[in-house]
């Protein structure tokens, strides 16, 4: 009882040695090994969590508490398909469950069945109508797949029943098509002038306010509301920018040229895949979307799996200790795990995730012919547009001006050594050119990529396919030019900015 209490005062530096002392006098009682499980989670120990929580099923195989959790635990460690098993068999026992077919729901999305999520979000909906959070994940759903103005009603659903529900206000401005009316701007601002909300709450109203103000051309204002909602956010998160530099530091360390040519021959040598690596809002879907109207190329996702294969005690250097051997099966299950996400059988697929600009020597290392796209965009449009956004997960760095600098200055530092030590292992695609040629730059990047040209590549925006990230809609749509100089209007306020990226402060 004394630990359910700490726990439920979130103290879990009182909880932790109650629950392991009591457990070590009684190693059997279940309950006191979820309590310990919770515990491990929330301070984000997952594998530790699903540890105790197998442990927990061995010893109660019906406890469906438990296996909610580990279902959980699953998801979060981005096993989604595993955790979908799990919750078909609590769906089975307990078909009425809103928050089991919730989740299952958000899992299924993750491993591109859409479909059956969107159908699964219907019936809870037809089930439990007045649950504004479901609402709300239709509606990412539904943009996903391309139905906005679906997806536009199901947020405005969620609104109508919890008006200052911060998130839903953000997913509709994340949109980048929706203008807000003033109706809509007055219930933003009421809703932040509550001192009741949370503030996960606020920090979303803020960004959704910075949006709606920068479209009506209020600059200042604008800037106001991305700057309070950036400064609430970043009390949440852990980011050190000498961490991320040190890192690279010890990469480019690692990865001379004669280290990189004595494994040249190393790792698993399929050409399967294809990275986009590169900053967040660089460019990097409109890229995806351009490659996956190819006949021969498949767009997936952003994928979780090179930063998990990477994710060892040790990372960079211990790669120097792996044999060739090793290199190849680290290939090799790197493509098992992204084969979930895969439903063609077109020879090539697009791995998206940005941040794998940081392990650009990994996968050099157990995929040398896969092929590596830079995704590059003008170093003050591209933060300033990260500062905008609020991610749902990760990309620590972007809620911070000078936190950003860094981050930017550390990637083209890593990027340029690979240019130098590795020469055409990473193609450059710049946004602004691409902007500027789209026919041009199509061309060249088809080429480098050994693919003959297809015209189906410069109407990318016919291409009906599932987009999940924030550039959903804007692919959907003929090139623009929005994205180029959208950023100069904020300038007077963008000093910290332009300090961090020192000599990459050009305009």
């Amino acid at each position: 009882m004394r630990a359910a209490l700490a726990l439920h005062d979130n103290d879990l530096a009182v909880a932790e040695p109650i629950l392991r002392s009591h457990l070590k006098a009684d190693p059997f009682d279940v309950t006191a090994i979820r309590m310990l499980a919770e515990l491990a989670g929330r301070i984000g120990r997952y594998k530790d969590a699903e540890t105790l929580l197998r442990r927990a099923l061995e010893l109660a195989p019906e406890w469906e508490a438990a296996r909610a959790n580990l279902a959980t635990c699953l998801y979060r460690q981005n096993r989604p398909t595993e955790a979908i098993d799990e919750l078909t068999r609590l769906l089975t026992d307990d078909p009425d469950n809103i928050a089991h077919a919730n989740l299952k729901a958000a899992a299924l999305g993750r491993v591109g069945g859409f479909d059956e999520a969107i159908a699964l979000y219907e019936q809870v909906l037809k089930d439990a109508p007045n649950q504004p959070k479901v609402w709300m994940s239709y509606g990412h759903m539904l943009k996903t797949v391309g139905r906005q103005a679906d997806g536009v009603a199901a947020y405005r659903r969620a609104l109508s029943i919890a008006p200052a529900l911060g998130e839903v206000w953000w997913s509709l401005a994340n949109l980048k098509t929706v203008r807000f009316g003033a109706d809509d701007l007055a219930a933003m601002e009421a809703a932040l002038g509550r001192d009741d909300i949370s503030d996960e709450d606020r920090f979303h109203l803020d960004f959704a306010l910075g949006k709606a103000r920068e479209d009506l051309g209020d600059h200042e204002a604008s800037f106001g509301h991305y700057a309070a909602g950036n400064a609430l956010r970043r009390t949440k998160i852990v980011y050190d920018a000498d961490e991320t530099e040190r890192f690279v530091d010890r990469s480019i360390a690692l990865f001379t040229p004669e280290f990189l040519a004595a494994h040249r021959s190393d790792g698993y040598p399929a050409p399967d895949p294809i990275f986009i690596v590169g900053m967040p809002r660089a460019g990097s879907t409109l890229v995806e979307q351009i490659l996956s109207s190819h006949s021969q190329v498949e767009g997936t996702s952003e994928l979780p799996d090179i930063p998990a294969l990477a994710r060892v005690e040790g990372y960079p250097e211990n790669l120097a200790t792996l044999s060739a051997a090793d290199l190849r099966k680290l290939g090799e299950s790197y493509l098992a795990r992204a084969a979930i996400q895969r439903r063609t059988d077109k020879p090539y697929f697009i791995d998206k995730l940005p941040n794998n600009w940081a392990h650009t020597g990994f996968i050099r290392l157990i995929l040398p012919r896969a092929k590596i796209i830079d995704a590059r965009r003008h170093p003050l449009a591209c933060c300033f547009s990260n500062f905008k956004q609020h991610f749902a997960r990760g990309q620590a760095f972007s809620y911070d001006l000078t936190d950003m600098g860094r981050y930017y200055r550390d990637y083209l530092r890593l990027i340029a050594h690979f240019d130098m030590a590795d020469p055409g292992a990473v193609q450059r695609v710049n946004y602004e050119e691409l902007v500027d040629d789209l026919d041009g730059q199509v061309r060249a990047l088809l080429d480098a990529l050994d693919l003959p040209f297809e015209e189906a590549c410069l109407r990318f925006h016919e291409t009906d396919r599932a987009v999940r990230t924030a550039s959903s809609e804007q692919v959907r749509r003929p090139i623009f030019r929005d994205g180029v100089d959208g950023w100069r209007g904020f300038d007077p306020w963008l000093g910290p900015l332009r300090d961090a990226l020192g000599p990459l402060n050009t305009a």
